[in-house]
């Protein structure tokens, strides 16, 4: 089932003196990122483009959910696209993933409204749902901070940034930012000190269809909860509540892989971001503001995104710096090559493709500096599922401004989101931080070529 490499030589061994990086490292042959499901545009619609392996009449339901997803709710009883709110984050799908990409880190923008959002909960309780987080009275388990008319936004979110300077040991000064968030309830008061917090922002939504197909043994294989061999990188499987199915299955979508496929990932993206009901949440009188079909294609359009192939290059640096990026031990959680398993939802074109995805859907504890301290079901306050990195040298393009990058979008570059790793990811950034400044700008070139 797995395309592993095998490797040598990995953990802290990158050295400005050639070192050991390359030596015994096998690097994965380049395939195309998404299988079939690949495209070679690397323009700034990139991320816009239905896989060229659908069918006709899947091609047809993929518009269709294109039109789903861009269409923006308006309060009732307005003719069209009717069930805003009465509380909401934003007013469409693509409202947040600005061009099916990831969203910025900005809060009651007049334009953009709030593409973040923030997940709460209580430390004690009962969970809203068997294992999940406990709701925080009167808010629930997601600050909405928008309301239409006649309503009051539950809360006012200002978001600044603290600079944190640092050095590598070669003596390169470099600057992160840390996110500081000031929440204030409607009814003046700052946020209780007892309520856990999380900001996310929205990831890219490419390529979801291959990930969803990926097995549950394979997601098994990759995990190594007690460390047993001993790499110090452990990986679990994060087991979460299925709404429509009632009960407890594996999570693999969601910052912390808190839904178990996307058509739940969609389904609470409506009802909780933008307070729309539907056929798998109702409202309490049962009504349900869009129709199954409208769910359905929604769905299907995120999971059958095409995924644009690596930068084609013959710069040398490219692959020297995915040695290096080997080398350094980045790849026991992000796992460069994977063969999907059957589609879930009996999708072929999904199913049996050999992808570069540069995850294992994973949860890993990132350290102290990425905690967020908030549980969400197996998932602990300093774990975060590993993301995949396809179109990750394209965040700027898509966005046309500014990039960011991990869960919150505090980093500003592919840097220093690497240097935010912690935890399990300790010994890789060592290696990273370790490296000459000629080698790190290579692992950078290739990390930008994906």
């Amino acid at each position: 089932m797995l395309v592993i490499t095998s490797f040598g030589i990995i953990g802290g061994c990158g050295s400005s003196d050639g070192g050991n990086a390359g030596m015994g490292i096998v690097v994965d042959p380049i395939v195309p990122a998404g299988g079939d499901t690949s495209i070679d545009t690397r323009s700034g619609f990139a991320f816009d483009n239905p896989a060229p392996n659908l069918t006709p009449e899947l091609e047809a339901d993929h518009v269709a959910g294109d039109i789903d997803f861009g269409d923006r709710f308006v309060s009732a009883p307005s003719p069209v696209n009717p069930g805003l709110g009465p509380l909401f984050n934003n007013v469409s799908c693509e409202s947040c993933h600005t061009k099916n990409g990831r969203g910025q880190p900005i809060f009651q923008d007049d334009n953009l409204r709030s593409q973040p959002l923030i997940r709460v909960s209580l430390p004690q309780g009962t969970p809203e749902f068997p294992g999940g987080p406990v709701p925080v009275p009167g808010i629930g388990t997601q600050i909405q901070d928008h309301a239409i008319e006649g309503f009051v936004p539950e809360a006012d979110i200002v978001l600044s940034f603290e600079e944190m300077p640092g050095q590598y040991p070669d003596g390169t000064p470099y600057s992160l930012r840390k996110p500081i968030l000031t929440i204030t309830l409607a009814d003046g008061t700052p946020i209780g000190q007892d309520i856990q917090t999380s900001m996310r922002i929205p990831p890219p939504v490419i390529g979801l269809g291959l990930l969803e197909a990926i097995s549950e043994e394979t997601l098994f294989e990759f995990a190594d909860p007690n460390d047993e061999d001993g790499d110090g990188v452990s990986g679990r499987v994060n087991m979460v509540w299925n709404i429509v199915e009632s009960r407890t299955e594996v999570g693999r979508f969601g910052r912390k892989a808190n839904n178990p496929n996307l058509r739940q990932q969609t389904s609470t993206a409506y009802f909780n971001d933008m307070g729309v009901s539907n056929p798998d949440l109702r409202d309490p009188d049962g009504f349900s503001d869009i129709d199954e079909d409208t769910l359905a294609k929604a769905t299907f359009y995120v999971q059958s995104l095409a995924v644009p192939n690596r930068l084609p290059t013959t710069n040398p640096d490219a692959g020297r710096g995915e040695e290096l990026f080997y080398a350094v031990g980045c790849i026991a959680c992000h796992k460069p090559t994977i063969v999907t398993g059957q589609h879930p939802d009996g999708f072929t074109q999904f199913s049996n493709q050999t992808i570069q995805a540069f995850t294992d859907l994973l949860l890993h504890d990132m350290g102290e500096g990425l905690a967020d301290n908030r549980p969400d079901f197996s998932a602990n306050g300093r774990e975060w599922r590993t993301p995949p990195l396809w179109g990750l040298g394209l965040v700027r393009t898509i966005s046309g401004g500014p990039a960011n990058y991990l869960h919150d979008g505090r980093a500003r570059t592919i840097e220093e989101a690497i240097l935010w790793h912690g935890g399990e990811a300790e010994t890789a950034v060592d290696g990273f931080k370790n490296l000459s400044a000629e080698e790190r700008a290579m692992v950078l070139f290739f990390l930008s070529t994906l």
